[in-house]
């Protein structure tokens, strides 16, 4: 399934050519691990590798609950996106889920990533097509964080001056691998697949606007404090308010997002409200 995922992912983008209000978060940290292989954080909390897409030609509105493809952290957690259903309207969740890599695993995909090139500082490779997604790498290890970007990765061929594309190749070489974990990594190192639920959400809120075509019925906001109060700023969608929901009311509101979709009516002291749900990641917070 995360083969099967992570490879669709990785067609798009080749083909495509591809200040916060809180309404109700707390994370841990470890040390470093390993003395015997790459050195990485171990906390519940802390990232060591993240890959996620960014920019391209869309509606800002439409990816404000993108999620990243995949986040490992310290302790050995991995979070990744599932498979969307194809149905309209969508579910008002994204699919995560998660499973444990051992050390050794873990071990094995920073060794993936340093042949990458991902653990030699920042850098960016652009690429002579506009209107794109960027695949964003973050890799905390081996002592630093490295940030590498790179634009329109898996296209290719002549008619790009700066295509750098000996290390666009590497950089794309690591992202098929990251969607086929069980192939290569040593044997017991990945655990199964299962559920991950977030502890905190942001929401992003904003006057209900129906589709003509179809009827939806209202849910009533669980939250503690009403959709009226979320007041952060959404700087690539300033129509869009932006809080976060954590403890108590975020047990509540997820409990009833997952039996609504993305058009849900959510009426809150007498109005109507569209809500977008963005689960917050071990190392997120805010909006």
């Amino acid at each position: 399934m995360q083969t099967r995922r992570l490879t669709l992912s990785l067609l798009v983008l080749a083909f495509l050519s591809a200040g916060c209000g809180r309404l109700a978060g707390s994370g841990t940290t470890g040390g470093s691990a390993s003395p015997s292989g790459i050195e990485h954080p171990t906390g519940a909390s802390d990232l060591v590798l993240r890959w996620e897409t960014s920019g391209g030609f869309v509606n800002p509105a439409s990816v404000l609950d993108r999620v990243p493809s995949f986040s490992l952290y310290g302790d050995g957690t991995l979070i990744t996106e599932g498979a969307h259903t194809e149905i309209y309207p969508g579910a008002a969740l994204p699919p995560l889920l998660a499973q444990a890599i051992t050390e050794n695993g873990m071990q094995a995909i920073l060794a993936a990533a340093r042949d990458a090139g991902l653990l030699d500082g920042d850098a960016r490779y652009p690429f002579c097509v506009a209107d794109v997604p960027d695949t964003v790498f973050t890799v905390n290890a081996d002592g630093r964080t490295s940030v590498v970007t790179a634009t329109a990765l898996g296209m290719g061929g002549p008619g790009c001056p700066d295509a750098n594309d000996e290390a666009r190749a590497k950089l794309f070489r690591f992202l098929t691998r990251l969607g086929d974990l069980q192939s290569w990594l040593p044997a017991g190192s990945i655990g199964g697949e299962h559920p991950y639920t977030s502890s905190a959400l942001r929401i992003f809120v904003q006057p209900y606007q129906a589709d003509p075509t179809l009827t939806e019925t209202p849910v009533a906001w669980p939250g503690s404090q009403p959709l009226s109060v979320v007041d952060g700023t959404v700087e690539m969608a300033p129509s869009v308010s932006c809080g976060v929901v954590d403890g108590a009311d975020a047990d509540a509101v997820l409990e009833a997002a997952r039996s609504a979709n993305e058009l849900t009516p959510w009426t809150s002291d007498g109005r109507r409200y569209s809500v977008v749900f963005r689960p917050l990641l071990p190392d997120e917070s805010g909006c």
